[in-house]
C-alpha cells in the first residue's frame, strides 16, 4: 500500500488508479468480444452453448432455468437469508418508488399545451455476474427499479457455476424479486443474446448490470441498438478520515472493497498521522486468515493508497478530482463535509455507515459510476428503465404569435420547407 504526503504526487497517483483498466489487453479483449457478438447474432442458441462450454466449462442442454428451480432455491434457503432478502427488498423498493418521475403539463402564454410524458421501456435484460462470487444483491438492485418503472418483461442472465447450476442464493433473490425468466449464460455472449435475441432469449430494450471486462466491452459495443446503464469498471472506495476515526474500522472498510477484485481500489485520505501509521498495521492484522486473502492482498498492494492531507478541505479537493464510486466520511462532522463534496457515486456518512450497508439494503442503488465517471453520471435508477416523450399542442393563436420567429430562424438555417410549413398554415 503506497503512502504519500505530497498532494501533487497524490493527484498523479489518483490519475493512475483511475486509468488502471486502460491496459494493453483491452484491444485483444475487444477482438474476442467482436467475434462473440457476431457469432451469437448469426447462430443464436448454438453459439451461446458453445461459448458456455468453452469459457465456463459447462455443457448445457437448456439455457432457461426451470422456474421450479427458483422456487426450490427459495424454499431451501436458510431462514436468515430469506429474512435478509425480504428486508432488503422492502427497503430498496421503498426508496426507488420515490424516484418515479412526474409528467410535466404546462399551458403556454397563448393557450398552447406543452408537456413531457414518462413511460417504461417494454423489456429489460439484467446481467448478474458470477465468477469469483455470487451476487444476490445485484438481482435486487437491478430488478426492483425495473419493476417500479413498470417494465413488462424482465429477463435475467447469469453464468452457470462449475456444476452447471445457477447459484441458489441468486435464484432465491430472483424469487423475492419475482423474476421467472432466467437464463444460465454469462459473459459477452449473454449481452449479445439480450441485444440481438436468440431462439430462447428475447431481445430487450435496455441492458443493465455489472460484469467483467468482456461484459463491459460487449455492452459498449451494443449501445445504440439497446440502451445500457453504464460501463462499469472495477470497484473503488475512497475514505476521508480525521483523528476521530478508528484505524480498525478504516482498515475493515478498505478491505471490504479490496476483496472484490485484484483491480479494486482502496484509498484513504486522512489528516491524522496516527491513522497513517495504524491503518496499514490493522490491514495486515485483518488479512491474516482472510478467506479471500490472495485477491485482497493484490488489490491493496497494487491499488491501495494512503495520503496524509493538510486539511479536510484538501482531502475533499482530492476526492472530487478522483470522483469515487463510494466515498466514506469517517469524520466528526460528516454532513458538513458531504456538502463540500461535488463528485461521488454515493456518500456514506459517519462511523455507523459502512459502505456494506449501501451494497445490500440501505435503499439507494448500489450500481454506481466508476473510474471517474461520477463526474457526469449517477446511480442506476428507475429512470434508467424509462423514456420520456415531449408533447406539444399549438392552437391557432400560438402559431400566429410565434410563427414569424419560427420562419426567421428557419430562413437563417436555410431550411425552406420548414419556413413554408409555417407560412402556409398562417395563410390558410
Amino acid at each position: 500500500m503506497q503512502l504519500l504526503n505530497d498532494p501533487v504526487a497524490a493527484v498523479d497517483r489518483l490519475r493512475q488508479i483511475e486509468a488502471r483498466t486502460h491496459s494493453s489487453g483491452v484491444a485483444t479483449a475487444q477482438a474476442t468480444v467482436d467475434s462473440v457478438l457476431a457469432a451469437v447474432k448469426e447462430r443464436g442458441d448454438a453459439a451461446l452453448k458453445e461459448y458456455t462450454e468453452r469459457f465456463d466449462g459447462v455443457v448445457l442442454d437448456c439455457l432457461r432455468v426451470d422456474p421450479a428451480a427458483t422456487e426450490a432455491a427459495w424454499q431451501s434457503a436458510p431462514l436468515a437469508l430469506r429474512d435478509a432478502l425480504q428486508l432488503a427488498h422492502r427497503r430498496i423498493s421503498a426508496f426507488h418508488r420515490e424516484q418515479l418521475p412526474q409528467d410535466i403539463e404546462l399551458k403556454g402564454p397563448h393557450g398552447e399545451s406543452l408537456g413531457r410524458r414518462w413511460r417504461p421501456v417494454n423489456s429489460a435484460g439484467l446481467y448478474v455476474p458470477g465468477g469469483r462470487a455470487a451476487y444476490p444483491s445485484t438481482v435486487l438492485m437491478n430488478a426492483i427499479p425495473a419493476q417500479v418503472a413498470g417494465v413488462k418483461q424482465v429477463v435475467m442472465v447469469t453464468p452457470p457455476g462449475p456444476d452447471g447450476q445457477v447459484n441458489p442464493a441468486v435464484l432465491a433473490a430472483a424469487h423475492v424479486a419475482g423474476i421467472d425468466q432466467i437464463y444460465s449464460v454469462g459473459g459477452a455472449q449473454a449481452v449479445a443474446a439480450l441485444a440481438f435475441g436468440t431462439e430462447s432469449i428475447p431481445a430487450v430494450d435496455v441492458i443493465t448490470g455489472p460484469g467483467n471486462l468482456f461484459v463491459t466491452l460487449a455492452k459498449k459495443s451494443v449501445y445504440g441498438r439497446v440502451g445500457i446503464d453504464s460501463l462499469a469498471g472495477p470497484s473503488e472506495v475512497l475514505v476521508i478520515a480525521d483523528d476521530s476515526a478508528s484505524a480498525e474500522l478504516v482498515a475493515a472498510d478498505l478491505l471490504a472493497q479490496a476483496e472484490h477484485d485484484p483491480l479494486a481500489a482502496a484509498i484513504l485520505l486522512t489528516t491524522s498521522p496516527r491513522l497513517v501509521q495504524e491503518v496499514p498495521e490493522a490491514i495486515a492484522a485483518q488479512l491474516e486468515d482472510h478467506p479471500r486473502r490472495e485477491v485482497t492482498e493484490a488489490s491493496i498492494r497494487d491499488w491501495g493508497l494512503i495520503v496524509l492531507c493538510e486539511s479536510l478541505e484538501q482531502a475533499a479537493q482530492l476526492s472530487d478530482r478522483f470522483a469515487p464510486e463510494h466515498l466514506e466520511l469517517l469524520v466528526q462532522e460528516p454532513a458538513a463535509l458531504a456538502e463540500r463534496i461535488q463528485q461521488a457515486g454515493a456518500i456514506f456518512m459517519g462511523q455507523h455507515t459502512p459502505e456494506a450497508a449501501g451494497d445490500y439494503l440501505a435503499g439507494p442503488n448500489h450500481t454506481l459510476p466508476t473510474s471517474g465517471t461520477a463526474r457526469f453520471a449517477g446511480a442506476l435508477s428507475v429512470e434508467t428503465f424509462m423514456r420520456h416523450t415531449s408533447l406539444i399542442n399549438f392552437n391557432r393563436q400560438a402559431l400566429e404569435a410565434t410563427g414569424a420567429a419560427i420562419m426567421e430562424l428557419a430562413a437563417h438555417e436555410g431550411l425552406h420547407s420548414h419556413r413554408e410549413s409555417v407560412r402556409r398554415r398562417l395563410q390558410s
